[in-house]
């Protein structure tokens, strides 16, 4: 049996149904040629016809010239009618899609209670259905809906619906597993048996994840016969979601050794996966297996030990494969190797046995026990490190700033905030207004610092997270601060913790700015100078 794997996307139609995710036009042809580039072989673009994002996004996407088939989405045609006559059909039809993805019943029950017709009938709608859009030349994917559940109560009826798409002509049968409900040796066996009934037939499978298994029943059907997958990116769906195609492809590739997309294209997944996300709008899970941010980081002294001698000690693949990275993560539970793994990373050589070494853990685990974190702010990490080192230069002081809020019945919210600094033994005083103290904060900030250092112009703040550390202790209660910060190459992190919010903001705002400044080659101006138009400091 052919070890190649057909993979089938449906982000774009079945992933949308999930809570909180809407697509425009231009998002889901932006993910098409993302999905495209990764390599997958069917890309489902809609319904045609239903709205209108999807009639634009068919007219569209012809333009990309993909190599994936596109493929329109439809039920067969309504009980006592005509194929020919059916709206949805034609306008699968009239999409210009490759391939057509019919939906039919095939547990009995739905027969009954959903389409309320007899299970002749049904049988007929799948033929006609399938026998039209094969005489129009397309290509017909059956996707037989509560496969698994109707195969349960009534196999025999469920087989007939099979065959009868198999009659018809059907590229591909698909079982789906639509409640999400079946068990991993249920879907073996269920596969196993129709693959015997239908000999001849190119089997699929569409798992939805409501038992947390729809990975896992993928993989097995494909082991009893199924050639291919359908699932989603980052397995969005409807309830808990459909297969996670970041998992089904590196898992059937990776580990049993089937062959799904080039290794190449492997090396796309984990930016695939992010790209799509920030498309969609949705955060990642940070733990997500492969492409999460945290699939390859390592926290625990000993398991960091054992990664700078082999990464195989904790890693049951190497990251780059699916175009990840090894991350240490470095807190209160970290040893001398975390710490010494992450100044390699940023090119710093710390002798274990230095006194630097030892400062830099002390502080850390001082510093996470009054609430900082630093696994997601590695910006303030490496301040800390190359000030142990000896590698800071202070490039201004802080001195003082003030923050005013003021808001009257006649006009909203307004703030203002005064920032005083030392720059090169020159005391330097701004004000400036913000939509919130922290937003006025940055933009004295910057106005104080960018006379002087022009590359600050071209940084911004990208994310602003406030957490409560005690909430027992109410509004007095310590808070800490994430920012995320970003320039037009890069994107860094930073960390402020007190029991004032301005003030954790500062300090998170203060370290997001001094990051900014390690990458430029700046020397100190004198004293009351501040810098040319191209850029240099003027000495």
């Amino acid at each position: 049996m052919s070890k190649t794997i057909s993979i089938f996307d449906t982000t774009l139609r079945d992933g949308t149904q999930g809570e909180g995710i809407s697509l425009s036009a231009d998002d889901k042809l932006k993910i098409a040629k993302k999905l495209d580039d990764l390599g997958v072989h069917y890309i489902e673009g809609g319904i045609p016809g239903s709205n209108s994002k999807d009639i634009e996004f068919f007219k569209r996407v012809q333009q990309l010239g993909l190599s994936a088939k596109i493929t329109a989405f439809g039920s067969t045609r309504r009980k006592d009618s005509v194929a020919e006559q059916d709206v949805n059909l034609q306008r699968i039809l009239q999409s210009g899609a490759h391939a057509a993805t019919l939906v039919g019943k095939s547990w009995d029950f739905h027969v009954h209670t959903a389409l309320q017709t007899t299970l002749e009938e049904n049988l007929a709608m799948i033929y006609d259905s399938i026998a039209f859009l094969k005489r129009n030349g397309m290509e017909v994917i059956f996707d037989a809906e509560h496969f698994f559940d109707g195969y349960k109560h009534n196999p025999e009826y469920a087989v007939a619906v099979m065959k009868k798409a198999q009659e018809a002509g059907a590229d591909w049968l698909v079982m789906c597993d639509t409640n999400g409900g079946s068990m991993p040796h249920e879907i073996y066996e269920i596969v196993t048996s129709l693959g015997q009934a239908v000999e001849s037939a190119r089997l699929g499978i569409h798992t939805h994840n409501d038992c947390e298994l729809a990975v896992a029943n993928a993989l097995t059907a494909v082991q009893a016969g199924a050639r291919q997958v359908q699932g989603t990116m980052n397995g969005y769906g409807e309830r808990c979601g459909n297969a996670n195609l970041c998992s089904v492809i590196p898992n059937l590739q990776l580990k049993l050794g089937y062959e799904c997309i080039a290794g190449e294209q492997m090396k796309q997944l984990t930016n695939s996966a992010r790209y799509i996300s920030e498309v969609a709008n949705v955060n990642m899970p940070v733990n997500q297996p492969y492409v999460g941010n945290a699939a390859f980081a390592h926290k625990g002294g000993i398991h960091v030990s054992a990664i700078m001698r082999d990464s195989r000690t904790y890693e049951h693949i190497a990251p780059e494969e699916v175009g990840n990275k090894q991350r240490v993560l470095v807190s209160e539970l970290a040893g001398q190797s975390n710490v010494l793994s992450k100044a390699q990373d940023i090119g710093i050589h710390l002798d274990p046995s230095s006194a630097e070494a030892r400062s830099v853990i002390d502080k850390i685990k001082d510093l996470e026990h009054q609430g900082y974190q630093f696994e997601g702010a590695d910006a303030s990490l490496e301040l800390l490190i190359r000030e142990a080192n000896g590698e800071m230069k202070e490039l201004f002081t802080f001195e003082s700033f003030k923050v005013l809020v003021e808001k009257s019945a006649d006009r909203s919210v307004v703030s203002e905030a005064f920032v005083k600094l030392n720059v090169a033994g020159s005391s330097v005083y701004t004000a400036a207004e913000g939509n919130g103290p922290v937003n006025a904060l940055d933009n004295a900030l910057r106005k104080a610092l960018a006379q002087y250092f022009p590359a600050l112009r071209d940084m911004h703040l990208s994310d602003y997270k406030v957490r409560v550390l005690d909430e027992k202790d109410a509004t007095a209660a310590k808070v800490r601060v994430l920012i995320e910060s970003r320039n037009y190459e890069n994107t860094w992190n930073t960390v402020g913790v007190s029991g004032n919010v301005i003030e954790a903001s500062w300090e998170a705002l203060v370290d997001s700015f001094r990051h900014a400044l390690l990458s430029e080659n700046i020397e100190l101006p004198p004293s009351g100078a501040a810098a040319s138009s191209n850029g240099i400091v003027n000495h």
